[in-house]
């Protein structure tokens, strides 16, 4: 592998007429090595990116043959990595190595692709590490050959990267740029066009192409049909391999993702009388903003509330992590019970209360509906009314304990406590 130049620090500016907006723009760093640095990589992914008006600033590291190991020591690649804000920082692996025997893997590659991924956690924590799936030789890794068989052919070869490279992923909760399915499925599909260039390793401008086209589609979440840059191919192919990028990366964007941490909003809750006790369960989030349905709001991650008044309160859960955010909405049922008699305030009466198998209820006005709901506000029984003032409601499947009666009338919905012994 040829020693190329260990340093490429550029600024791609978008030339589209198009408007920049933020939620298009990213910021990429390129760890890497002559895979990437061969037809600058880098700046064909800001070329395609701004072709449709979207912005890529992009800084690089790509000496020749260099390893992952030898990134983790390089200062070029950690001061890089030090400066944060970065959306994606890409990693690529020396060509050979991912493809050797697991034993070699576990030892030469593996760790230092989490020592990288570590570094850039630290940096900045909003910041997703891009595993550069790469392929494999066009026919094998022969001078390896007989250290290892499936490095005999391109297929054994090109399959073992793709595994160690899911296994780096995995292993640090990355996200991938799928390259190597990309090139496998144009060389199935359409084995006229050459990926290679002359040493059948380095990829030719159609294979650069056909890797920006998959970092965009992956970096962006935007499918490559439509875009009319070619990068200095003819247009059938580019837009070829466009098509094959729209079905093997935009169509199954989540298995790009598949190991990166997804946010989830939850929560549950318990109460006493007037007093709710959140408990955050979400997954993944950094930021929580809580409204609870009455005006007031926090940003405790597991606040307690309390309400002046009894009532269903619509809460919502706003789980944030840097620039995604997911939300849940539950409805909790408050009730003030023992500050006065609320079946003599609302003309609601309970008989008998206790109960065991039945209750009686009877309003002053026709009862619409009747919910029984447990202390911490999950609906457990529903009666329908029939227009009449009164309706018996069964008690079977509820355990002795004290529950909530909520009486809907046309004046409204009146709560009642009510004991099953």
């Amino acid at each position: 592998m040829k020693i190329l130049n260990k340093l490429a620090l550029l600024l791609a500016f978008s030339v589209a007429s198009t408007s920049i907006r933020a939620a298009d723009s990213l910021r990429v760093l390129f760890i890497g090595n002559s895979y990437t640095y061969v037809n600058n990589l880098p700046q064909l992914v800001a070329s395609f990116a701004a072709a449709t008006g979207d912005y890529v600033y992009f800084a690089s590291n790509t000496p020749g043959g260099y390893t992952l190991q030898q990134h983790s020591t390089n200062t070029t690649s950690t001061s890089l990595i030090a400066q944060g804000k970065w959306n994606f920082v890409v990693l690529q692996e020396q060509s050979q190595l991912p493809a050797f025997p697991n034993a070699q893997v576990q030892n030469d590659v593996l760790p230092y692709a989490r020592m990288l991924d570590s570094m850039i956690k630290a940096a900045d924590s909003c910041t997703k590490t891009l595993f550069y799936m790469t392929w494999g030789r066009k026919n094998g890794d022969q001078a390896n050959c007989s250290f290892f068989p499936p490095l005999c052919t391109y297929q054994g070869m090109d399959s073992m990267l793709q595994l160690r490279y899911t296994m780096m992923a995995d292993s640090n909760k990355g996200v991938i740029s799928p390259v190597a399915k990309v090139w496998r499925k144009i060389r199935d599909t359409y084995p006229a066009m050459n990926l290679y260039d002359n040493d059948e390793s380095h990829p030719s401008l159609l294979g650069s192409y056909a890797a920006a086209v998959t970092f965009y589609t992956v970096m962006f979440k935007k499918s490559p049909m439509g875009n009319t840059y070619d990068g200095g191919l003819s247009a059938s192919d580019a837009a070829t391999i466009r098509q094959v990028v729209k079905q093997m990366v935009y169509d199954s964007l989540t298995v790009c993702y598949r190991f990166y941490p997804k946010l989830k909003a939850s929560f549950t809750f318990n109460s006493s009388n007037d007093t709710i006790n959140f408990q955050n369960t979400s997954a993944n989030g950094f930021i929580y903003q809580w409204t609870f349905g009455d005006g007031s709001s926090s940003t405790q991650k597991s606040p307690i509330h309390k309400y002046a008044a009894s009532g269903n309160y619509t809460v919502k859960l706003i789980a944030k992590r840097c620039n995604t955010a997911d939300t849940v909405i539950k409805t909790v049922t408050v009730v003030k019970l023992g500050i006065e008699n609320l079946e003599t305030l609302h003309q609601v009466q309970i008989m008998p209360n206790p109960a065991k198998e039945s209750i009686e209820i009877q309003a002053a006005s026709p009862i619409q509906s009747v919910r029984i709901i447990s202390l911490i506000g999950q609906t457990l029984h529903t009666f329908m009314g029939s227009g009449s003032t009164n309706i018996r409601c069964s008690l079977i499947g509820l355990q002795a304990g004290v529950y909530v009666v909520m009486v809907r009338t046309k004046a409204g919905e009146f709560p009642s406590r009510l004991v099953v012994e």
